[in-house]
């Protein structure tokens, strides 16, 4: 049990990152070994790392499907959008534009810097042996294709995976019990009433379970990460450097755009006041983000900084918790870069329809992020799905991932508090819910 308890008393930030940098290290070597001298090492790790690396793909592809169906039940039922009326949804709806917007900041990033274009696609006959179908993939990413597929019947879509119909169905339910809950409260009461009220609740505790099981999968991630970067960079070599720079400068660049042009844009035109005074106070939520790596641990920070704004408590206790949930401006940014890098790999190619697709999907699959560690890796998922891919393929793509993903989560992360902050604080300035003391 020491070594264990010392295992897991290392940040998990640090687990991975150095799990990453060791594989890589490991996978270079080996991929030297076999290219300059004909040590046979490729089949052999592929035989024997593979496994440890999958399970943790594996696990991830099992939790995200529960993990976002409560998170957005417990989300849309909790919604006090009766109390708040237009405010509220004034909220909701700058949420979603800052989230479009992020989302076509990315997918433009992704087509400027193409990752994975000439370098490491799969020659023809790869690409039968993977079981790729670019006419397949091609047809489920029509506009009229994916819009069909979220109102799927519920169960066939948990049984297999289908993410966008859960997350339809998800909200409707949440907002259905909504519903029911607001007309109980008018004293519309009936013999179920005290069992829809326990709802919330149920899926709050389910919530919990499910973040345990999160923690016991990022314990094991290091080692997936290990066993996938070394089989990764054995197959690939030194060439696998370029892509993984090219995504990680592309995603941070344009998260800091996002934080310095659009929300500073947003709260000068919508407000009036100065952006410099909003950072001065949201530097320290910013930063707990960026360390943290959760918008649900930073969220009475963001509390707190809600209230140094002299945004009334009433409303930042309403929009933060909600964005902490649904707003994931870094997420949105993030996941289209992984997304153009699959279409790369696999010759799959993205029209302005199936472009258009990626930014709503992209959209609709960072409501679910649930502001959790690693999240975006988990919604990867939804966004390889609808883009055709089998499962293999998509357990490559999410392998490839893995690597610098702990990096690129510090980032988007203090992007999605930063949104929130800026949704919530325009808000409060264009509906007068500023505290009394409060200067422009």
């Amino acid at each position: 049990m020491g070594i264990i308890a010392r295992y897991r008393g290392i940040p998990i930030l640090y687990r991975m990152l150095g799990a990453f940098l060791i594989g890589a290290f490991v996978g270079i070597i080996c991929w030297y070994a076999e290219v300059s001298h004909g040590v046979a090492l490729k089949g052999i790790l592929d035989a024997w790392l593979s496994p440890l690396g999958l399970v943790l793909v594996k696990m991830l592809k099992m939790i995200v499907v529960p993990l976002i169906f409560f998170s957005l039940f417990q989300g849309a039922a909790s919604l006090p959008l009766k109390k708040f009326g237009r405010i509220g949804l004034r909220v909701i709806i700058l949420y979603m534009i800052t989230s479009f917007l992020a989302a076509i900041i990315g997918t433009l990033f992704a087509l400027g810097i193409n990752p994975g274009k000439g370098g490491m696609q799969l020659t023809a006959g790869e690409a039968g042996a993977a079981g790729i179908n670019t006419a397949s993939a091609a047809s489920a990413t029509s506009l009229s294709a994916v819009f069909m597929s979220m109102f799927e019947n519920p169960f066939k879509a948990l049984a297999e995976g289908n993410f966008l119909a859960v997350i339809v169905f998800a909200i409707l339910a949440g907002l259905a019990l909504r519903v029911l809950l607001d007309a109980a409260e008018e004293g519309r009461q009936d013999d179920e009433t005290s069992a829809l009220s326990s709802l919330p609740c149920l899926a709050a505790a389910v919530n919990r379970i499910l973040f345990v099981m999160v923690d016991w999968i990022m314990d094991y991630a290091p080692i997936g990460i290990l066993a996938l970067t070394i089989v990764n960079f054995t197959q690939y070599g030194p060439d696998l450097a370029g892509p993984y720079f090219n995504i990680g400068i592309g995603i941070i660049i344009g998260i800091l755009l996002m934080i310095t042009v659009v929300y500073s844009l947003m709260i000068k035109l919508l407000t009036g006041t100065s952006p410099l005074r909003f950072f001065k106070y949201a530097q320290e939520a910013m930063i707990t983000a960026f360390v943290t790596r959760s918008s649900g641990a930073t969220l009475p920070v963001t509390l707190k900084t809600a209230e140094d704004l002299k945004v009334r408590r009433e409303l930042a206790d309403f929009a933060l918790p909600l964005g902490a949930t649904v707003n994931m401006d870094g997420v949105c940014i993030h996941l289209p870069m992984f997304a153009i890098l699959a279409a790369n790999i696999f010759g799959i190619d993205l029209g302005f329809g199936s472009l258009l697709v990626l930014v709503v999907t992209t959209v609709l699959a960072a409501v679910g992020a649930g502001g959790i560690p690693g999240g975006s890796l988990m919604l990867l998922f939804i966004i390889l799905n609808s883009m055709g891919l089998t499962e293999a393929q998509i357990s490559q793509v999410v392998a490839f991932a893995l690597g610098i993903n702990p990096i690129l989560d510090m980032f988007e992360t203090m992007n999605n508090v930063t949104g929130d902050l800026t949704c919530t604080y325009v808000v409060a300035c264009q509906e007068k819910m500023l505290s009394e003391d409060s200067t422009n």
